[in-house]
């Protein structure tokens, strides 16, 4: 070896190859989609949420709450099974890594699948700011795929895209004090089940069995999974659920945070052709406020009238509705003129639902014959009016037996 020569040169590591720029990675995974299964077959759900949670929180526990409020039949999409996918694994087996285009392109694949058209649950994902940027970029496809499509008979499976985020979230301590004692419940499960050759053992996380490790857990699910949910927050509904009350507060915040809302869910032209008729929630607001008014009104201005309607009830109606105490049911036959006048049938109702009846009326016209022509043969008849008052309230609990 000749000492003047250079020292052999120092192995230069590998670059890092992987494409970080999000729009260049979405770009290429939709050119492949759009190749293999064709632009109108590109129907991603209607509905996605983002589901996020602090280790603890109980996201395992609520997922299946979050999928019946929201009527969500297909299984949640987690990205770490889907990272441990036969896909996944061709990956790897070749030498790749299964890095952001790979994790977007195998979200996108499995939204595609036909069971999540209607709505889908994604548990870990987005994690990288580049997931958020391409996930961003789906719903701006799917928006403007729509546009395109507004005159094609398929516009109809291209609904406005829905993104909500959710988030269950406790504080450090909190976490830490339910994975420790998920990993003593594991224990004492795993045990009895070797004891007894019952049931299946449940997986054992070294998380759950190390204070320092539990925290690290945390903070990597603060620093990861929680910063790229919140980075979303702008753009899509924002649902963060506190979730170290009890089970029934939990869900009871969920359902309120999810609760139906026409606005969001509707094609915007369907919405706009209903959008006038009210909200039955904006009529019962001040229902009672304006059923006083109302009365106080008949009282004062059609005093005649609504003294009628009130003796007709006292007189006629409430001995039939007493014998129906037990049923809370009654309905009643009245031809009384009174009730011709379209201002006592308001009253009546009134009266009943001030009194605590839920009240309906019908009015059926039957026609009596009156006289015959002998020569001709022909009926003339007159029209009566049968007002039907069908009242229902809480009936009397009976014991039997």
């Amino acid at each position: 070896m000749n000492p003047a020569a250079d020292p052999e040169p120092k192995p230069i590591p590998p670059a890092d190859l992987e494409v970080k720029d999000a729009q260049l990675i979405f770009n290429s995974v939709w050119k492949e989609l759009e190749f293999e299964k064709g632009k109108l077959n590109l129907r991603f759900p209607t509905e996605l949420i983002l589901l996020g949670g602090a280790p603890g929180a109980g996201k395992g526990t609520n997922t299946d709450f979050i999928r019946q409020v929201r009527d969500i039949t297909a299984k949640p999409i987690v990205v770490s099974e889907l990272l441990n996918s036969p896909d996944a694994k061709a990956i790897k087996a070749q030498g790749g890594m299964v890095g952001d285009r790979e994790v977007v392109s195998l979200v996108f694949r499995k939204l595609l699948e036909p069971e999540f058209q209607n709505g889908a649950i994604l548990d870990g994902f987005p994690r990288t700011k580049v997931q958020v940027e391409c996930l961003k970029a789906l719903y701006d496809r799917m928006k403007s795929l729509r546009r395109e499509l507004i005159d094609n008979p398929n516009v109809e499976h291209m609904k406005p895209p829905v993104f909500h985020i959710m988030v269950l979230f406790v504080d450090e301590s909190e976490s830490v004090k339910r994975q420790l004692s998920r990993g003593r419940q594991v224990i004492a499960h795993n045990e009895e089940v070797a004891r007894s050759g019952i049931g299946e053992l449940w997986e054992e996380r070294a998380t759950d069995f190390n204070e320092a490790l539990a925290r690290n857990r945390y903070r990597v699910f603060k620093e990861k999974t929680y910063d790229a949910l919140v980075s979303l927050k702008q753009i899509f509904h924002f649902h963060f659920i506190n979730a170290q009350a009890d089970l029934v507060v939990v869900q009871e915040n969920i359902l309120n945070e999810l609760e139906y809302q026409s606005s969001l869910e509707l094609d915007p032209r369907t919405f706009h052709a209903i959008g006038d008729i009210p909200l039955a929630s904006d009529i019962v607001q001040h229902a009672r406020r304006d059923l006083v008014r109302r009365l106080d009104g008949y009282e004062y201005d059609h005093g005649e009238i609504f003294h009628a309607v009130v003796e007709l009830i006292e007189a006629k109606l409430v001995p039939i509705i007493l014998r129906h105490a037990i049923s809370g049911r009654a309905t009643i036959s009245s031809e009384d003129p009174v009730l011709d006048n379209p201002l006592a049938l308001q009253m009546l109702i009134d009266i009943f639902s001030e009194r605590g009846y839920h009240a309906m009326i019908d009015v059926r016209r039957r026609a009596i014959p009156e006289r015959v022509d002998l020569e001709t043969g022909r009926i003339s008849c007159c029209q009566k009016k049968v007002y039907r008052i069908a009242l229902y309230f809480k009936g009397s609990e009976i014991r039997r037996g």
